[in-house]
């Protein structure tokens, strides 16, 4: 007898379905890679062997020349608008495990799900957070076993990311990586181009210097280790002078300073010996803020706000001196130092007009580098949010606005890659809460195609939410950057924001699928989360497998875990109602995918009433292409009763094709006009239902 999943592995065989139905995710990424990509190779065909084939995984090669089959679904793109209507899913790939789950998840991704977004893939930092880059080199947890003994040419991480990113594209998804403006404190390129950052010193836990001129008692201290240590590898050139150091290019600078890039261990073990050599004179790097004034800081003076290291090493925490609301120091980073300092940096002040394009450059270069690894068609950028000039954008904006911006284009015209895109990572809060001015101002003048917003900080139905969704439709037809209806996101799977996601969860993802001039963004894991009423262990969160922060403490808002793997999940109730949605958006959204949303009843701003409905503009779909109503009920708790859709003509029917509560639920249900409005009743707590609009002198 052939199961309900062995149904769902055949019809995606054979093409009737973009997505294996019935698969959760934790089964997927259990299954063996080979049967896998047999599954794949049966659908796909010879497409599959070429994504693993050497020209396609060569990364010395120009992605020019690597073959079409694996390129980019966006390559014929004019430009990178597109971003502007995509579906994204976020996955650390830390969740998953390593490179060749990636694919395997990728199995329960319907086509809808239309763009893949990678978190951050380099050696981490500190707690080995993703997002503290200790070094430009990939992150070789995420090496897979798995693919190396399916194709043994596949014997790098570098060669596995690309075969990874080959397979997302002949699934025809876009896959995106983060651009992050700063690394670890203690990075690699710290150490390795002090000239890169801003530095300070610190006596007795008080910051007594951080002028310009101090990056070259950095360099002059990172010469004199080396030539107290030695060349990491023993019979290295040894330069004579703290000057020819730093004129080597940069990857013999490291591999002097640090040895070989495989060898994480060894590399690892002289970074930290240095650290600790440079915080003997007190040298550090000055730490990374976010929210006005983002200048000035000090060493916070609770000395129980301080860190000891396994290596012995003291971390105090620092504070703005003169805090604002939102007012932040992240203290295991550091920004790049994009801009010259006003009065030798005497007052904390950045020089907007004097930009550093050494550095610049190499972070572009940098980005552009991974970019053409991973085959990427599409960047997130990483704090997008932060914008340090105390008057908000110029007048005259240049090409050393913003170093998102930077990246984007310099990868789109270097490649070239026009239809790279850019997705922000921003919350769209009042004005001034994060910067001087309005943030879509300053998201327009980086370029950012889309952003993410704050939807998934909100309960759906509640007050904030209405009040942001219909913000968020104004801003869409208005503004260059659009912005994303965001169902949920790594950052808020955390036990903080429980409450966010124990209703409603469908209204959230039948609106993300149903607004196809909207993009979206939805994390890991979200269809089959677990309801919690309570905290359960950090392993259930993906927001944790950011870290591998270790404790013996239970608190579960903290950051550490006591397990290596993820655990998924077991909300089936909740995966079979997503799963039916996905299945009913595979048979309308070809037909309206390209289409413009016309309002029939919006959001409301007012936040008097959790209905909202919506159709298609007919000018914008195919001639005799079906045309819908949506219509979801975001009060969670509470039944619609009846209301009127207005706006829609009278010669129209509606027939109810799909409910969110299940085709029970329907009852057959036809809506016709009243003579005012179509009635329709009795929509449950946060139910999403459609209707085909038939017409009766029509079809």
């Amino acid at each position: 007898m052939t199961s309900a999943l062995d149904r769902g592995m055949s019809d995606y065989a054979n093409g009737a379905t973009s997505f294996v139905v019935g698969l959760r995710p934790q089964d997927a990424v259990a299954m063996p890679l080979r049967r896998v990509l047999e599954l794949l190779t049966e659908r796909y065909g010879p497409a599959v062997g070429v994504a693993l084939s050497d020209q396609a995984v060569d990364t010395d090669r120009p992605l020019a020349d690597i073959p079409e089959i694996v390129r980019s679904p966006r390559s014929n793109e004019p430009d990178s608008s597109w971003v502007k209507r995509t579906n994204t899913v976020g996955i650390n790939v830390r969740t998953v495990g390593d490179y060749g789950n990636v694919v395997k998840y990728a199995l329960t991704l319907p086509a809808a799900v239309d763009s893949v977004h990678l978190l951050p893939v380099w050696e981490p930092g500190v707690v080995e957070s993703l997002y503290g880059i200790a070094s430009w080199n990939l992150n070789t947890e995420f090496f897979s076993d798995e693919l190396y003994e399916y194709a043994p040419n596949l014997n790098t991480i570098e060669r596995q990311l690309r075969a990874t990113s080959n397979l997302i594209h002949v699934m025809g998804k876009t896959i995106g990586m983060d651009v992050i403006p700063h690394t670890d404190r203690f990075s690699e390129p710290a150490l390795g181009t002090p000239d890169l950052f801003e530095w300070m010193r610190i006596t007795e836990r008080q910051i007594v210097d951080h002028s310009d001129g101090l990056v070259r008692a950095v360099e002059d201290a990172v010469f004199t280790w080396l030539t107290e240590q030695g060349p990491a590898l023993g019979d290295e050139f040894m330069p004579e002078s703290m000057q020819e150091l730093f004129r080597l290019d940069e990857d013999a600078r490291l591999r002097l300073l640090f040895g070989d890039t495989g060898d994480l261990i060894g590399r690892t073990e002289r970074r930290v010996d240095l650290i600790r050599y440079l915080k003997w004179f007190g040298l550090e790097p000055v730490p990374a803020t976010m929210g006005v004034p983002f200048r000035g800081i000090e060493i916070d003076a609770d000395p129980a706000h301080t860190v000891v290291d396994d290596h012995g090493m003291e971390w105090p925490d620092f504070v703005i001196s003169e805090p604002q609301y939102m007012s932040r120091v992240f203290s295991p980073l550091a920004r790049f130092k994009l801009y010259e300092r006003l009065d030798n940096d005497a007052h904390w002040q950045i020089d907007f007009d004097r930009p550093r394009s050494e550095v610049w450059d190499y972070v572009c270069r940098h980005y552009a580098d991974t970019r053409n690894i991973g085959n990427f068609d599409f960047m997130r950028g990483d704090m997008a949010h932060v914008q340090m000039r105390p008057d908000g954008v110029p007048t005259d904006v240049d090409q050393y606005y913003d170093i998102l911006a930077a990246v984007k284009i310099h990868i789109q015209r270097s490649a070239p890659a026009p239809w790279f895109g850019y997705f922000a990572e921003t919350f769209l809060p009042a004005r001034d809460v994060f910067q001087f001015g309005e943030e879509l101002d300053h998201l327009e003048a980086s370029l950012a195609d889309a952003t993410l917003g704050d939807l998934q900080s909100t309960v759906v139905g509640d007050h904030e939410y209405l009040r942001r969704f219909r913000r968020y439709l104004d801003d869409l037809a208005t503004r260059r950057t659009v912005p994303a209806y965001t169902v949920m996101t790594g950052d808020k799977d955390d036990p903080r924001f429980d409450e966010l996601y124990r209703a409603g969860n469908e209204a959230r993802l039948f609106t993300a699928l149903f607004l196809p001039d909207m993009p979206s963004y939805v994390g890991l894991g979200f269809e089959i989360r677990d309801v919690h009423w309570e905290p359960v262990e950090n392993e259930r969160y993906t927001k944790l497998f950011v870290f591998h922060e270790r404790g013996d403490s239970n608190i579960h808002p903290s950051k550490a875990r006591f397990g290596d793997e993820f655990i998924w999940g077991e909300n089936d109730e909740l995966f079979a109602r997503i799963t039916d949605l996905r299945v009913f958006a595979e048979t309308i959204l070809p037909g309206i995918a390209n289409s413009t949303t016309e309002w029939l009843i919006p959001p409301d701003a007012t936040t008097l009433r959790g209905i909202a409905a919506w159709t298609q503009d007919p000018a914008s779909i195919p001639p005799d292409t079906d045309r819908y109503v949506f219509v979801v009920n975001y009060d969670v708790i509470s039944d619609s009763r009846y209301f009127g859709i207005p706006a829609l003509p009278a010669e129209s029917v509606l027939t109810a094709v799909f409910s969110t509560r299940g085709a029970e639920h329907l009852h057959g249900e036809t809506l016709r006009y009243n003579g005012f409005f179509h009635r329709l009743e009795n929509l449950a707590p946060g139910e999403g239902r459609a209707y085909r609009i038939l017409e009766v002198d029509g079809y």
